[in-house]
């Protein structure tokens, strides 16, 4: 019975030992203005404290105000030999999804990845410059690992943003999760 006890102990432990090991590391961000006449980015970068702390920020001009038409393409991929697509490729109207969050809950779980560090917490217009200060991997690390049980390894998500129907910048972040 002790020898079972032990047993039962030493697979909990590694069970736990795998969960806590799950961490989502920040290892590029690469931001596109598409259009610089209608925004630009003033600063788009990943900041390094710490060996174990990372942050992404960006903020981007808008220079044609008030903006009311949104439309968001995103899309997850993973790197196999390549960046190839995995699960997730959409498009939504961010008006309307901002508006009735539930009318899109995947497009809800990824807003909410970065929503607590921004200002786009409201819907259209936008007549403001947008702004994600200091979005720490801790945060996602509790979102991506807590939420989803995505497999290891390392992913681009990638998104378009439109404007009245024309593709004003591009945002790619990139990640492993290991």
């Amino acid at each position: 019975m002790c020898k079972f006890i032990k047993l039962i102990n030493i697979i909990l432990l590694l069970y736990l030992v795998k969960e806590i090991s799950t961490a989502v590391e920040f290892t590029n961000v690469k931001c596109n203005s598409w259009n610089k006449t209608f925004a630009d980015f003033e600063y788009c970068h990943l900041k390094s404290i710490n060996r174990s702390f990372k942050y992404l920020s960006l903020k981007v001009n808008l220079y044609k105000v008030p903006i009311t038409k949104v439309k968001v393409n995103f899309s997850l991929l993973k790197r196999y030999n390549g960046y190839k697509p995995f699960l997730y490729n959409i498009t939504v109207d961010a008006c309307k999804v901002l508006r009735q969050p539930k009318s899109n809950l995947i497009f809800g779980f990824f807003y909410g990845l970065f929503k607590k560090h921004s200002n786009m917490n409201h819907t259209c217009p936008y007549d403001h410059d947008i702004i994600v200060e200091k979005l720490p991997t801790s945060f996602l690390n509790q979102q991506i690992t807590g939420e989803l049980k995505f497999p290891h390894g390392e992913y681009l998500f990638h998104s378009d943003w439109y404007a009245y129907g024309v593709n004003r910048a591009t945002v790619d972040f990139y990640y492993s999760l290991s």
